[in-house]
């Protein structure tokens, strides 16, 4: 006589299909893309960028330990997440950077724009640019490569347009500006490498195509009608692309998972919405570059943006009701 089989269950919680991604193979290769511009801003701007650099990263590990302590928290350095985010702060400052101002930028960064909300994911602005914006709105004469840079031979193409007009830039070459030989941000000027560690992130699936896409054509878009407007006065698409923190802005800041919408079109508006902006803000504003504050006011928009979702079985898509629905 045949037993009766004897089910056997296992208990676990959820996921119980893993797709084998984790948070830091996502960080690392991450780090990974930013590596390139990384070693061309220390042969640009010497030991001072590595400086910055290693300080921001330090500065920024230390700190969130700090506030998963004070939080009574798990530890959650082991991510690699804090890293990120002390570069990703460090690649927007001038390589003459004073010590204290990267901690104070760092620890902003961290606190304000990460562990206030709750830890990674729970930021509706990214993080690296709040404490950028900080440092910028306090101690702007530190943040200006045009102000603490004098000595150098590089152009600041946004600096030299925004003071001097567009014939103290007609002669900068594209191609130079493509390689980073320009002042701005260490890392951030550095367009090639970041073109090509931004292609790494789409192939590795890390970063979906329409922020970046969005971005970049909401940028030439907005420029090119500038320059129809008055091509004596505007600058053409191209040099504000190169110019700058556009790249940076479009393939490592809007893109962050917490602060950018969800949706592939919501994606898509959020992009152009904050591409266009960059160039309002460099046409009217006071500073020079527009891309931080053009990607921070696009945040804002996320919960809106994320509102707009597909009906159901396909449906075309439409704003949701207040209760959630279609």
């Amino acid at each position: 006589m045949l037993k009766p089989l004897t089910p056997m269950l296992t208990v676990a919680v959820p996921p119980h299909i893993h797709c084998g991604r984790t948070i830091k193979r996502y960080v690392l290769e991450t780090l990974l893309a930013l590596l390139p511009a990384s070693i061309l801003a220390v042969a640009a701007f010497g030991v001072d960028a590595l400086r910055v650099m290693a300080l921001s990263c330090a500065v920024a590990v230390l700190t969130e330990a700090v506030c998963n302590r004070l939080m009574k928290r798990e530890p959650s350095v082991d991510d690699y997440s804090a890293l990120l985010t002390g570069l990703l702060f460090a690649f927007l400052l001038p390589a003459s950077a004073p010590w204290w101002l990267v901690t104070i930028g760092t620890v902003a960064s961290i606190a304000l724009g990460k562990m206030i909300f709750g830890g990674l994911g729970g930021s509706p602005l990214a993080a690296p640019l709040v404490g950028w914006a900080l440092c910028r709105i306090s101690w702007p004469g530190f943040m200006d490569t045009n102000a603490t840079m004098l000595m150098s031979d590089l152009p600041a193409p946004l600096q030299q347009l925004k003071y001097f007009g567009l014939d103290a830039v007609s002669s900068l070459d594209p191609v130079s500006l493509l390689l980073g030989n320009q002042l701005g941000g260490l890392g951030e000027v550095q367009v090639a490498a970041l073109l090509a560690g931004g292609a790494f992130l789409l192939i590795r699936g890390h970063v979906r195509w329409h922020i970046p896409a969005g971005f970049i054509c909401g940028l030439l878009a907005t420029a090119f009608i500038y320059q129809l407007l008055d091509p004596a006065t505007y600058a053409p698409p191209l040099f504000h692309l190169l110019s700058g923190g556009a790249v940076f802005g479009a393939f490592f800041l809007a893109t962050d998972e917490s602060s950018s919408p969800i949706g592939t079109v919501p994606a898509l508006l959020y992009g152009l919405a904050a591409g266009a902006m960059v160039i309002i803000i460099r046409v009217y504003g006071i500073y020079p570059d527009g891309v931080p504050f053009a990607i921070l006011l696009a945040n804002l928009f996320t919960p809106l943006l994320d509102r707009i979702r597909p009906k159901p079985f396909g449906g075309p898509y439409s704003f949701s009701d207040e209760t959630g629905g279609a």
